[in-house]
């Protein structure tokens, strides 16, 4: 798969002295829905914005499908539809008619056939001619989404696209992110919502602090950093563990349950080791329960490391 946006050394430093992106280097596959997660403050807004030529970077270069942002910007910009976090819409304008206008600005001749069918997609087909003032929340949004997309543009940067949706249209949301990527559109989008990336992601990178800690393959992510908890239920109580299992880490709960935490690629002590060492200290058990970390757990151990 090649990749359709290159960053390389990307640095946003203001007159301030606050330094927004320090030499974020990355790159996007074509094809592929890439989430970009942080905390409040971390540039994923200020990344999305330089890419977008939107915001002048201080270092750095970046090629969007092979033009650069800066010395070939209208060739580069063309290829990008952009949904930032606020609606930023007419609210005296209708669907159809901001559509048709954003496809304008491109330079791009009318294609009513692929209006219709964007507005459908995004069941937006029926609100077509109503104000956008009359629009739920949840509505302009999609809105915004069929004007980033009025021109056909190969890339689609959407910066917190569920804020402020509701559970149900969110879902919507993610089913018609799916339908475009599935088009051939390559998504980037930023969301607080970790369940989103858990959902839809290819690949997951995560900012702190105008820093890119980590690039990965949202299964390999999971399966090299997410830990797992065992509880095991003793047939009796304990008053407390026994000094043979002290090296195992182990926390005895309520006198009968023993918490186990490991991690299959990097701990030093397996269940087996766990239940081989009850065994030998005559402790028998009748269950087992197994919980696995969430990528959001993920998430937080490397922002607060």
């Amino acid at each position: 798969m090649s990749d359709i946006i290159t960053i390389k050394n990307l640095s946003k430093a203001y007159a301030s002295g606050v330094q927004s992106l320090c030499t974020v280097s990355l790159s996007i596959r074509s094809g592929e829905l890439f989430a970009l997660l942080g905390p409040n403050g971390a540039g994923k807004t200020t990344l999305i914005s330089t890419v977008c030529g939107l915001t002048t970077r201080t270092n750095g270069q970046v090629t969007v499908n092979g033009y650069d942002i800066y010395h070939d910007y209208r060739a580069a910009r063309k290829q990008i539809g952009l949904v930032p976090q606020e609606i930023t819409i007419d609210i005296f304008d209708t669907p159809w008619k901001t559509v048709r206008f954003s496809r304008s600005l491109f330079g791009l001749p009318r294609n009513d056939a692929y209006l219709k069918d964007l507005l459908k997609q995004l069941s937006l087909w029926d609100k077509r001619d109503q104000k956008m003032i009359t629009l739920s929340g949840g509505m302009k949004r999609r809105v915004m989404i069929a004007k980033a997309l009025a021109h056909e543009p190969k890339i689609l940067f959407l910066d917190e696209p569920t804020a402020g949706v509701d559970v149900e249209l969110r879902q919507a949301m993610w089913k018609q992110l799916q339908t475009l990527k599935s088009n051939g559109v390559t998504i980037i989008l930023t969301t607080h919502y970790i369940e989103e990336a858990e959902e839809m992601a290819d690949r997951i990178g995560i900012l702190n602090n105008g820093r890119l800690m980590l690039v990965e393959d949202k299964h390999t992510l999971m399966k090299k950093m997410s830990a797992k908890t065992v509880m095991i239920d003793l047939q009796h109580p304990l008053s407390k563990l026994p000094e043979p299992l002290r090296h195992l880490s182990l926390e005895l709960l309520n006198n009968q349950c023993i918490k186990f935490h490991y991690n299959s690629e990097t701990g030093p002590h397996t269940i087996a080791d766990v239940l081989s060492s009850l065994q030998t200290q005559k402790l028998a058990y009748v269950d087992i329960r197994t919980e696995q970390d969430s990528l959001e757990d993920i998430f937080v151990r490397l922002v607060n490391a």
